[in-house]
């Protein structure tokens, strides 16, 4: 096994020095953005047993009157990206359309939409 030269050390330490001020203000300072020298949130906080527990489901109703779960198979739309601009559908509900048009090219013989709707239980 090779020695590491003088230069090579120095390199090497300097790095992990960087590595863990990085860490160090990100755990320090940081936010879920600054993953991975970040906290990453989900992992260092927690509920109350009891907290209420939202789902956030997306259903369309059909032109024949069916309920149709607009799930990430049928329009190809994670929840995570319903639930992360929920703010946005509430305030431009027009944007719902992308939803029934993502549904209606997955599912080109299926009746229309006539309504989309984001529910929360």
């Amino acid at each position: 096994m090779e020695t590491l030269t003088r230069s090579g050390r120095a390199v090497r330490l300097g790095a992990t020095a960087l590595g863990l001020a990085m860490l160090l203000a990100g755990t320090a300072w940081g936010s879920d953005d600054h993953f991975p020298f970040g906290p990453f949130r989900m992992y260092s906080t927690s509920d109350p047993p009891d907290a209420p527990a939202p789902d956030t489901r997306v259903e369309g109703v059909d032109r024949t009157g069916a309920v149709v779960d607009l799930d990430q198979d049928a329009t190809g739309i994670r929840r995570a990206e319903i639930e992360g601009q929920q703010s946005r559908y509430v305030a431009e509900p027009d944007r719902l359309r992308q939803v029934a048009d993502a549904y209606a090219e997955r599912h080109p013989d299926a009746a229309g939409l006539v309504e989309v709707r984001i529910v929360i239980r």
